[in-house]
């Protein structure tokens, strides 16, 4: 079995903003040479997410919007007091969403829907460096 490891580096926009990483990660499988296994993306960080979505203009709004409305910027958040800082809701955020996503890989192709694309999205309450993990593994 071949395991392959790579990283995305990213620079990210601060509370929701969203980047297509779809086209980095089918390079990461093709490098890899795995005809069938699966592709593992993660985040390393407890105010990040990957996900899918259909990257288009209306989601890229109605998502933190939407997220927005279950973990509100103006709440008080415990998390607060315990760091003194002000990312509770992104902590909130990332946990509810999750920091990996796994998707097939079948004859070296990604199984993705037409219109599913591979998503990295930022909840902390600042603009951040992020290099998110790829792990693709099979024969």
């Amino acid at each position: 079995m071949t395991v392959y490891n790579k990283n995305v580096p990213l620079k990210t926009k601060a509370d929701g903003g969203m980047h297509d990483i779809t086209k980095e990660v089918r390079q990461i499988v093709s490098e890899s040479k795995v005809k069938d296994g699966i592709a593992v993306i993660f985040c390393p960080g407890s105010t990040g997410a990957v996900s899918t979505v259909e990257y288009e203009p209306g989601l890229l709004q109605d998502i933190p919007n939407a997220l927005e409305r279950i973990a509100p910027t103006d709440l008080d958040y415990a998390h607060h007091q315990t760091w003194h800082d002000d990312n509770g809701r992104g902590h909130v955020k990332a946990t509810i969403l999750g920091p990996d996503l796994t998707v097939p890989v079948v004859k070296g192709k990604l199984v993705l829907g037409t219109w599913q694309q591979i998503v990295f999205i930022e909840l902390d309450t600042k603009d951040r460096q992020r290099d998110v993990n790829v792990q693709v593994m099979g024969e």
